[in-house]
């Protein structure tokens, strides 16, 4: 979907958001056509410190990266707003998404290749696909963490109620640029 140039103009688009929120200086967002669901998470030592993301594009894909880096940042509900002092210490990763497929059987979900959304009722959750990898979760153990995040029961994604799309990321790691 996207070459590592852009994935490294992403990154520094996320971090920029990021610090510029603590300067107030002006961003240049660089305007694009392309459009794609993203999320961006921040590891602060390695550890999750937020992750924010859209299934489905809302704005250009360079205006989404700066929006999402920032709520990653301040509004994760999990966790305190980030700290001046902690911006050095994060590390930005970019998931660019794929559309999403619906899937017939879980048969067709291949773990730790494909990210997937349940929706039951009301509810629904999704887990990007390298969730599974740095779980070590097995395939029950995912979709009994999925059905609990969309707050339904651990055995929900066995019932018929569920239904399941599969995705795939391109993810770009700030360590690795």
């Amino acid at each position: 979907m996207l070459d590592e140039t852009t994935g490294k103009d992403l990154i520094r688009m996320a971090r920029l958001s990021i610090e510029s929120a603590f300067t107030k200086e002006a961003v240049d967002i660089p305007h694009t056509d392309m459009r794609f669901g993203a999320f961006v998470t921040l590891r602060e030592n390695g550890d999750l410190r937020g992750c924010i993301g859209y299934m489905q594009p809302i704005a250009p894909l360079y205006r989404q990266i700066f929006m999402l880096a920032r709520e990653a940042a301040f509004n994760d509900y999990r966790f305190m707003p980030l700290e001046k002092t902690e911006v050095e210490k994060c590390r930005i990763e970019i998931s660019v998404l794929s559309p999403f497929q619906k899937i017939g059987s879980l048969e067709e979900f291949r773990l730790g290749e494909h990210g997937i959304l349940m929706e039951a009722g009301h509810s629904r959750a999704v887990f990007l696909p390298q969730v599974a990898i740095e779980t070590g979760w097995t395939k029950e153990e995912l979709l009994a963490a999925l059905s609990k995040k969309a707050g339904l029961a651990d055995d929900t994604w066995k019932r018929e109620v569920a239904s399941f799309y599969v995705f795939t990321a391109e993810v770009f790691e700030e360590d690795e640029m």
